[in-house]
C-alpha cells in the first residue's frame, strides 16, 4: 500500500488550501501532474529544487518551505535572524529611518504575529493608558485592538474596526496555514465587547462617508481622532524573519486630525 510521506502530505495540504488541481500546480512549477501525484502520495521524492519551485509556484512562506526542506531530509534553504543582529543591521537602521521619518503620524513595525517590534514616538496617541498587561512581553496590534481594557474602549466604530480586523486575521491564518495565528484570532474573538460597544451600522450611520471603507476612529481627551493606514514590505526578501516583517504607517483622514497630531508632536 502506498503510503504518503511526510513532505507529501504536506505538498497536499497547501496544493489544497490554494484551491489548486494537481494539474494545475504541475503547470505552474514546470512538472508533469502524474509526477506530482507521486511526490503527494510518496511514491517519489522530491529534488530540492523542485521543492522550491512548488513552493514558490504554492506562495509558500519562507518558514514554511524551510518546514518542507526538512521534511524531505534537506538542509533550510533561508535563515532566520534577528533584528538585533549585525547581518540585519542594515534593515533596522532602515526601519528606524522610517519611522522616524513619519513622525508626527504613528508607525508600527510588526511581526508575523503582529507583535509590536519598533514604533516611533507618534504611537504615544494610540498607546496611551494602554495597562501594562497588554504591554509584555511585546504589544500585539490586535490585542490593543480589540482588548476591552484596549483601544476597543476608545474606539468611535468599535464594531466596523473588529469585524475588519477578525476577517483579516482569519483570512490570514487560513492563507499561512499558521498555528500560532489561528491561536491569536481564536483569542481576540472571544474578546468581550465594551458596555457601550457599537455595531457597524451604528458607527456608519453617524460619520460622515469616507474613501476608507474603515478608518479608525478614536475619542481622545482632544477630540475624535480619524486615522486609516498603509502596509509597506521587504521586496524579495531571503531571510524569513525579513519575509515576515510588515511596517504599518497611519495617516490623518482629516485636517482636525493632522493639526492634533501635529501639535502633539510639538
Amino acid at each position: 500500500m502506498e503510503q504518503p510521506s511526510r513532505v507529501g502530505a504536506l505538498l497536499r495540504q497547501w496544493r489544497q488550501r490554494r484551491r489548486l488541481s494537481q494539474l494545475a500546480l504541475a503547470n505552474l512549477a514546470g512538472t508533469s501532474a502524474r509526477h506530482l501525484s507521486y511526490m503527494e502520495n510518496g511514491r517519489a521524492r522530491p529534488s530540492r529544487a523542485m521543492l522550491l519551485r512548488l513552493s514558490a509556484a504554492l506562495d509558500v512562506p519562507l518558514r514554511e518551505r524551510n518546514t518542507l526542506l526538512l521534511a524531505a531530509d534537506y538542509a533550510p534553504a533561508y535563515q532566520e535572524s534577528s533584528l538585533d543582529d549585525r547581518y540585519m543591521a542594515s534593515i533596522r537602521a532602515a526601519l528606524e529611518t522610517m519611522l522616524t521619518a513619519h513622525e508626527p503620524y504613528p508607525a508600527v513595525v510588526v511581526d508575523r504575529l503582529w507583535n509590536v517590534l519598533l514604533g516611533n514616538r507618534a504611537m504615544g496617541v494610540l498607546m496611551d493608558g494602554i495597562p501594562p498587561h497588554l504591554l509584555q512581553p511585546r504589544p500585539n496590534v490586535f490585542r490593543l485592538a480589540l482588548h476591552p481594557e484596549g483601544l476597543a474602549a476608545r474606539l468611535a466604530n468599535l464594531g466596523e474596526v473588529r469585524a475588519l480586523f477578525l476577517e483579516r486575521l482569519s483570512r490570514q491564518a487560513d492563507a499561512t496555514g499558521d498555528a500560532d495565528l489561528q491561536a491569536l484570532y481564536e483569542e481576540v474573538s472571544a474578546y468581550p465587547l465594551p458596555p457601550d460597544g457599537d455595531t457597524p451600522g451604528d458607527a456608519a450611520s453617524r460619520h460622515r462617508p469616507s474613501p476608507i471603507q474603515v478608518p479608525l476612529r478614536m475619542r481622545t481627551p482632544f477630540g475624535e481622532l480619524a486615522m486609516f493606514s498603509t502596509m509597506a514590505t521587504f521586496g524579495a526578501p531571503a531571510d524569513v524573519t525579513l519575509s515576515e516583517l510588515a511596517i504599518e504607517l497611519f495617516y490623518p483622514l482629516d485636517d482636525f486630525t493632522a493639526d492634533t497630531l501635529r501639535s502633539l508632536h510639538r
